[in-house]
């Protein structure tokens, strides 16, 4: 159970980045449908720990160093070629744009120069990725517990000290933009987009678990953690529109108004949820093409960093903006594979 543990917290962190960092992913997908909103976040903690469990498991099977053998497997090679290609290079845009987001936050909350915002966050990430993979795996799940204390609290708050009643918080909630034209495919949509990004890493975790079962276990416990992470996170936005109601950063706005240390501190938690992302996507970029016990894995970890820190200043970041419904639709590929196998199996 500890393993499965782990590995259910490391699945967390691969995801907080892209799909919690700064609330307004919340907003779009759960939020901004009312009360409709928490049935979409019971809706996808079953997706998330149903295909979590199938994808650890898989890797366990395949113990496999990379996602590549494991989309071969469960789509064939022609459409698995593609979905490879895809998936490689949604790894990379999305750490840029984990860089350019401590970037933001430096400037935001510091009032620091993006510059070292964002210089911070490469070097961290890339000498992390000098470490062993058991070793990145503890420090990518060892954030996840500080960031549920810090959420939880920050969601009771909004809840005991809401203004309004919920008939009004509800109708201010309908008026926020939503990235889907109802909650159940806003449902599937975050799961889908979060699963792209993380089935690289989580295959390569899983391969790291002592048994199918220890490793179908982490992918569950991941799945209803991300649940509950959504369904404080949505309740917390939804007790506070009166203040959040076109915020970009909503839930940093909660935090501030609640006192301004736990401003800093749902900042630190906000860059460890980046730093988490970042050490998960780039380390799964890399091993797609150099295997860590090559001599040239370390050379390779800085010219990568090095790269992704100079294309964090180049607009690269509104390129990811302009892919993420693509990366959906590549999730809903991604799940119809996994259900297929997960059938094929059975």
């Amino acid at each position: 159970m500890k393993k499965s543990f782990q590995i259910g917290a490391a699945f967390v962190g691969l995801v907080v980045g892209g799909g919690f960092a700064s609330g307004q992913e919340i907003m779009q997908f759960f939020t901004g449908f009312g009360l409709y909103g928490i049935l979409g976040a019971i809706i996808a903690t079953i997706g998330f720990a149903f295909l979590g469990m199938n994808i650890a498991q898989l890797g366990y099977e395949l113990q496999t160093t990379s996602h590549k053998e494991v989309v071969y497997h469960i789509a064939g090679r022609p459409f698995g070629t593609i979905l490879d290609i895809l998936i490689t290079f949604f790894l990379f845009a999305v750490t840029v744009a984990m860089f350019a987001g401590a970037a933001s936050t430096f400037k935001q909350i510091f009032g620091i120069d993006p510059y070292f915002g964002s210089l911070f966050m490469a070097a961290i990430t890339v000498f992390t990725l000098m470490l062993n993979v058991n070793s990145i795996i503890n420090v990518i799940a060892v954030a996840t517990p500080y960031l549920f204390i810090v959420m939880l609290l920050i969601a009771i708050y909004s809840i005991f000290t809401m203004d309004l009643s919920l008939a009004e918080q509800s109708a201010l909630a309908q008026h926020q933009s939503t990235a889907a034209p109802n909650w159940l495919m806003g449902s599937f949509l975050y799961v889908s987009y979060n699963l792209a990004t993380s089935v690289a890493m989580l295959t390569v975790i899983g391969s790291t678990a002592h048994s199918r079962k220890s490793a179908g276990m982490g992918g569950i416990i991941g799945g209803i953690l991300l649940g509950f992470l959504i369904l404080i996170i949505n309740g917390a936005m939804f007790a506070k529109m009166d203040i959040v109601s076109g915020v970009d950063m909503p839930i940093l706005e909660i935090a501030k108004s609640l006192h301004p240390i736990v401003g800093i501190l749902m900042a630190i938690a906000l860059l460890g949820m980046i730093y988490n992302t970042a050490v998960g996507l780039l380390y799964s970029f890399i091993i797609r093409f150099v295997s860590p016990k090559d001599d040239i894995y370390k050379p390779t970890v800085i010219l990568v960093g090095s790269v992704g820190f100079i294309a964090s200043f180049v607009g690269f970041t509104t390129l990811v903006g302009k892919v993420y419904s693509l990366m959906g639709y590549l999730g809903f590929a991604l799940m119809l594979a996994i259900i297929i196998s997960w059938i094929n199996r059975r």
